[in-house]
């Protein structure tokens, strides 16, 4: 049988004092209120004796704060969005606060009720990765005077905080890498669509292959999941003119596309090559270690965190939008055609 919580009143009644001097000293402001030393320290050592655990709900009544922020991303199922989450949360536990996370599975609805959910939790802050294209829920929110900022995946015409990657950058990059190698027939397998850093991406590999008087290209896809790699791949080494490289833009498409290249008996780097977006320390460990675009995720969440709560400190503060640069990490997984 469970012991009942230990209450302000038990432990008045254990020191001899009032309620509102238990309660004084508990939140305190003992000395500010010139309670005696020893008072003070009679009711921390029976809160102590006797386990009292703060009602956190009802402080929160008191001092209009929760100690608590929260993260919407769209999917912990994606390696990318777990481990920002985890990152997230650590930064967090820093400022003394807590972490409230949630994934909207990739589900505009969701995303939408979920935030609905946390006001009314009095978050004090929101970290969030959107899914889709709806703004209007975090524009009211943001509106409402609730410090936002966008993480990762953001909204380019909404004058709402963002940091992320530059990912048209990357993709420029890493697509110019696989034409330095002699790679002219190149496939992209995109993800969400109408996502922010899909759109740079694709953008960025079009643009790159167009510099280089490559006018025949193929775009295909529309999901972060393995499952969407492993589909499109499968339909690429149907064509009588096979890719010779593939740019995956996330890891979870590259899982699928090797998956499907295993299937076909194909081999990376020797009979198709693959790059991918997205560092992941299991890229390290295959049998064949991929190439790929590395965001700079450790410095993402800092500043993202940082902005957060200097946001929540001072309202009126001007909109910051960050674009760190990622980094193109050469492995084994590129074969050079030349």
């Amino acid at each position: 049988m469970s012991k009942p919580k230990v209450s302000i009143t038990d432990l008045a009644e254990k020191t001899g004092l009032s309620t509102t001097t238990v309660s004084r000293v508990l939140a305190g402001k003992g000395e500010q209120c010139r309670i005696s030393k020893a008072s003070r320290q009679k009711v921390l050592d029976a809160a102590k004796e006797m386990n009292y655990v703060p009602n956190l709900y009802a402080a929160n009544l008191r001092t209009g704060k929760s100690k608590t922020v929260a993260l919407i991303v769209p999917s912990l199922s994606n390696p990318f969005f777990a481990s920002i989450a985890s990152g997230v949360n650590a930064e967090i536990r820093k400022y003394g606060y807590i972490t409230i996370i949630t994934d909207s599975d990739e589900n505009p609805e969701n995303e939408k009720q979920e935030l609905e959910q946390l006001q009314a939790r009095n978050i004090e802050g929101l970290i969030i990765a959107p899914c889709g294209s709806n703004w209007k829920h975090i524009q009211n929110v943001y509106d409402m005077q609730l410090p936002v900022i966008c993480i990762d995946r953001y909204f380019e015409e909404l004058d709402i905080p963002y940091v992320s990657t530059d990912n048209y950058d990357g993709a420029f990059r890493a697509t110019k890498y696989l034409l330095s190698n002699g790679h002219t027939s190149i496939a992209c397998i995109q993800g969400i669509r109408d996502s922010t850093p899909n759109r740079l991406r694709v953008k960025g590999f079009m643009e790159a292959l167009q510099e280089a008087g490559v006018t025949q290209y193929y775009i295909a896809g529309d999901d972060f999941t393995i499952q969407n790699g492993f589909l499109e791949t499968k339909l690429l080494m149907q064509q009588k003119a096979k890719p010779t490289a593939i740019l995956a833009l996330s890891n979870t498409i590259a899982m699928g596309c090797m998956k499907a290249l295993k299937e076909e008996n194909l081999r990376i780097p020797e009979d198709v090559s693959l790059i991918t977006f997205d560092k992941h320390p299991y890229l390290d460990y295959l049998s064949t270690p991929l190439s790929c675009v590395a965001q700079p995720v450790n410095e993402i969440i800092q500043i993202a965190v940082k902005f957060l709560f200097l946001r929540m400190e001072n309202k009126d503060m001007p909109v910051t939008k960050v674009l760190l640069k990622p980094k193109i990490i050469i492995k084994d997984s590129v074969k050079a055609l030349l």
